[in-house]
């Protein structure tokens, strides 16, 4: 076999964590030295002392990642070498003959394990109150420098060169047609797959309009919901804009506290979004999860990211797109079909209006009543049936 021919082989993969490294990271998190507490009552100054040390105890008494490794383990996992970078990914094919190929992508601070509660609806739906015509062969890869999959070694890893490694993944596992969606970093990787339009795309759907952060001053504010809309992204920009800023200026000096510190790794995802954070604090403080988002899935999510030690290498990711915004070019129109649900608890729920603004002319829209940053996480069911909706003509 030659060496060309061995690089695009797909490799079955296990995830084997050395007991070692389990008992190190328990050693870390009882050493963490704490700040003094916030002089707040909200997350105006940042994770609140409370919540991290509730989120601490649990980790340490009570959290085996076991149960994760075994989780994933049941499910076909892949690695296969694209562009010089080993792609992980969970391929999940569907019992139905027809079923559509569906690439979904997760975002940042997320992982493949935010998705994992859609792998039952979408490939088995009968099972979930679907029909055999819903039905979708599922591919979850892990982003270049997260989770599993390879960091890059050399620059220009941003959103076209991961939609089009995406498309050489969907060609190697032999599916002519096929769907893609995503959230967050996600839904920037497969808008850049709807305007690459590679062969066998049928269409797209994203869940947060990333672009609305480029052309902010041409979107509509003139209804109430386009106002909301706007004040949502006036905060996220000014106040919640931290964690962005950092990642896309300096992700090698974050880098050094979040590969270190497991206690500041995890201060440094939950300070994403209010809505999100206040759903974490709530599950550790109150034990109230917000649907699939408990304590253990929220720590399997931090453990993608520690045992990997891809702190510095996913937050590449944002250096990368911050050049991609600075450069000010328009990008080419998006060619497919595209679908768009807006989520109530998004960091800024995009009203139709803005929708039409970055996709004249959508495919499908829709508001739902519930679901936030992580609505495929939170929202398992109702996310599954927005992927049956969306996709449907395109079947």
């Amino acid at each position: 076999m030659s060496v060309a021919a061995e690089s695009t082989d797909i490799r079955p993969f296990r995830i084997e964590v050395p007991e070692n490294q389990l008992t190190e990271l328990r050693r870390r998190i009882e050493a963490t030295r704490w700040p003094s507490k916030e002089l707040v009552t909200d997350r105006s100054q940042g994770v609140q002392l409370a919540t991290l040390q509730a989120l601490a105890r649990y980790w340490m008494t009570e959290y085996d990642w076991r149960r994760c490794e075994a989780r994933l383990d049941a499910l076909p996992q892949f690695t296969t070498e694209i562009d010089g970078v080993d792609i992980h990914f969970v391929h999940v094919r569907s019992q139905h003959e027809n079923a559509l190929p569906l690439i979904m992508t997760h975002g940042w601070p997320g992982s493949v394990v935010e998705l994992l509660e859609t792998v039952g609806p979408l490939t088995d739906p009968t099972a979930h109150g679907g029909s055999p015509e819903d039905a979708f062969h599922l591919v979850l890869p892990s982003l270049p420098g997260y989770g599993f999959s390879g960091e890059p070694t050399g620059l220009g890893w941003g959103n076209g060169r991961i939609a089009s490694a995406w498309a050489e993944l969907m060609n190697r596992l032999d599916y002519p047609r096929y769907v893609a969606q995503g959230g967050d970093v996600g839904a920037a990787v497969t808008d850049a797959m709807g305007r690459q339009a590679p062969a066998g795309l049928l269409g797209i759907h994203v869940s947060l309009l990333a672009g609305a952060i480029g052309i902010k001053d041409h979107l509509p504010k003139e209804t109430g919901p386009e106002r909301a809309a706007m004040d949502a992204l006036n905060v996220f920009t000014t106040d919640g804009f931290g964690y962005f800023l950092e990642q896309s200026t300096r992700p090698q000096t974050i880098g050094y506290s979040l590969l270190d510190s497991p206690i500041g790794l995890a201060a440094w995802m939950l300070d994403h979004d209010t809505d999100s954070y206040y759903k974490i604090s709530s599950a550790f403080l109150d034990g109230h999860p917000a649907g699939n988002l408990t304590r253990e899935h929220i720590i399997d999510n931090i453990m993608m990211y520690w045992l990997t030690g891809t702190g510095a290498s996913a937050a590449r990711w944002y250096w990368e797109f911050g050049r991609e915004i600075a450069g000010g070019q328009a990008p080419p129109p998006v060619r497919v079909p595209v679908g768009f649900t807006s989520f109530p608890g998004e960091i800024w729920a995009a009203p139709r209006s803005w929708v039409e603004t970055v996709y004249p002319d959508p495919a499908y829209f829709n508001e739902v009543d519930r679901g936030g940053h992580f609505a495929a996480w939170e929202e398992p069911d109702l996310f599954s049936a927005e992927m049956r909706a969306a996709f449907a003509p395109l079947r």
